[in-house]
């Protein structure tokens, strides 16, 4: 049985989460024993998409792809970095003539891979539906690998879920960005795909999900906008590892990655049987 190793990494955000992935990816690649390395990168810059500053950098450390989301469009830098570079990914599912590539088929040592960017609609922009583009371009995948990988960017957990069963034995594996918390439903399906609903963000967990705390507090105290500033403490680095059998392009192992993992909490039970008894 022939089979490929795929690491992929979950939102990097900003300087916190350039660094954390430049310091420890070379090493979970080497502990993976990773074949193909696909990091989301629509937060690269500053949570505003990735531009030709910080994707060269994560090519050199062995990314083979970077995959998008909507914040790609968030600085026209990253704009034009999709029309330069075709491993940068934007969501597939844009409209015709939106500049950047929604996938990537790569050669490698165990055959060919693709990557597909794909967007949600529910409670996000009003795009080309998912999953009719899903069935538009997996007509054209097919024919040259059965490895096909899929980021799906998207908000509401039951369209995530609903994606993974629509896809469910039509391509290896797919996971969810985009609410940066990750969940712990990682798993293959019947038919073979596996599936998390997010695979979690990479950067300062001292935060809102990467922003600095006040200024998304006072988002919704005054529902008013206010500067968008990255945090920067507690960082840390999520990714999902899959085992993919290249000759049916089903997966056959996966594991959730958090790293390093939070410290433990102490509890003071003297105190929490004092409040108890007050």
């Amino acid at each position: 049985m022939s089979s490929i190793n795929l690491l992929f990494v979950g939102d990097i955000i900003g300087q916190p989460g350039m660094d954390i992935v430049q310091t420890w990816l070379p090493g979970l690649i080497q502990k993976y024993k990773a074949d193909f390395v696909v990091v989301n990168g629509e937060n690269l810059s500053d949570g505003k998409g990735c531009t030709d500053k910080e994707g060269p950098k994560l090519f050199q450390i062995g990314v083979n792809v970077i995959t998008g989301g909507n914040h790609t469009w968030d600085k026209h830098q990253s704009q034009d970095y999709l029309k330069a570079e075709p491993r940068s990914l934007r969501p597939i599912n844009y409209p015709k003539g939106t500049h950047g590539n929604g996938y990537h088929i790569a050669d490698t040592k165990k055959g060919k891979v693709a990557v597909v960017s794909l967007q949600g609609r529910t409670f996000m922009t009003a795009i080309e539906c998912p999953f009719r583009t899903m069935d538009w371009i997996l007509t054209r995948i097919k024919q040259e690998t059965k490895v096909v990988f899929v980021d799906f960017h998207a908000e509401a957990t039951a369209e995530k879920m609903a994606m993974g069963q629509y896809l469910d034995g039509k391509i290896s594996a797919i996971v969810g960005t985009h609410t940066h918390i990750q969940t712990s439903d990682e798993r293959i399906l019947p038919n073979g795909t596996g599936y998390i609903t997010d695979v979690g963000m990479t950067g300062p967990y001292d935060s809102v999900i990467g922003m600095k705390s006040s200024a998304a507090i006072n988002r919704f105290l005054f529902a008013t906008p206010q500067k968008y500033e990255t945090a920067k403490d507690n960082v840390h680095l999520t990714g999902m590892f899959f085992k993919i059998d290249t000759e049916t392009g089903k997966t056959l192992e996966l594991e959730r990655i958090f790293f390093p993992e939070f410290d433990k909490i102490t509890v003071n039970k003297d105190a929490e049987l004092s409040t108890s008894q007050n």
